[in-house]
């Protein structure tokens, strides 16, 4: 049996772990299940996320990581100039498909992704490209992200900055769109439980890909927010009380040295 987690609002909050997400982990993997982890945040490297996992306790195969980067990437053919409004997630990504970043001039693709360094100038330069026949390509549309304190805003507002100048409607990569349906079902297989914070993106992740919705509200949903559609199949507060009512038993405690 396949679980696939969302990450952010799932197993942490920017830097800050969930309480219990990585006992619940170890549970889940205890007990016989793969556990994949699927994010839409595009911002770091593969070698980042396991390294920001291993600290979290819950070292993972790079086998079971997909990363909205990775699928944007997928989305261009090797050789192709690409004009990167995005982070090193994406970089890296379009490297290992052997495609070539650009900064600026022609392209034939532009990718938007959540950066920090987004501004006036790289919207203008992308503006551009488009314009000039570029395809735009968004990691993903998620207007904010979860953080400890508030929402901020996500990638899919830089996209749609992107999107509205240039009169382009982006091809969106991440969840739930095909191309991320399709990475999952190529890296995982069948998957059986999807459980993310956000209906959406993850809700409708799992539906397209035939699994059973189950919705933490330890993210961007609140109780207050229920109902939601797609309607969730599970309600749990964390992911630490979801796989306690799935399996019967509490998560694992962290081991003891």
């Amino acid at each position: 049996m396949t679980w696939v987690l969302d990450l952010d609002g799932v197993v942490w909050l920017a830097d800050q772990p969930i309480a219990g997400a990585a006992a619940a982990v170890r549970s889940l993997r205890a007990a016989g299940q793969r556990v994949a982890l699927v994010t839409n945040n595009s911002s770091m490297t593969v070698g980042d996320y396991l390294a920001k996992l291993a600290r979290h306790d819950l070292p993972t195969d790079p086998a079971d990581l997909v990363t909205s980067a990775q699928v944007a990437a997928s989305l261009v053919a090797p050789g192709e100039r690409v004009l990167v409004c995005a982070g090193a997630g994406v970089l890296e990504a379009l490297e290992a498909r052997g495609a070539t970043p650009v900064d600026d001039g022609p392209a034939d693709a532009v990718i938007v992704g959540w950066t920090a360094a987004f501004d006036y100038h790289m919207l203008t330069r992308a503006f551009r490209a488009v314009r000039g026949g570029a395809r735009l390509i968004g990691t993903n549309d998620d207007a904010t992200y979860p953080t400890p304190g508030e929402p901020l805003p996500g990638g899919g507002s830089l996209v749609a900055a992107v999107s509205y100048a240039s009169g382009v409607t982006a091809t969106v990569a991440g969840k739930p769109h095909p191309p991320m349906v399709e990475a999952v079902r190529a890296r995982v297989g069948t998957v059986e439980v999807m459980v993310g914070d956000r209906p959406s993106t993850d809700g409708l992740l799992g539906r397209r890909l035939g699994a059973r919705f189950a919705l933490v509200l330890s993210g961007v949903t609140a109780r207050a927010d229920l109902p939601v559609e797609p309607a969730p199949d599970v309600v749990a507060d964390d992911l630490a009380a979801l796989v306690t009512a799935e399996l019967g038993a509490p998560p694992l405690t962290p081991p003891t040295t």
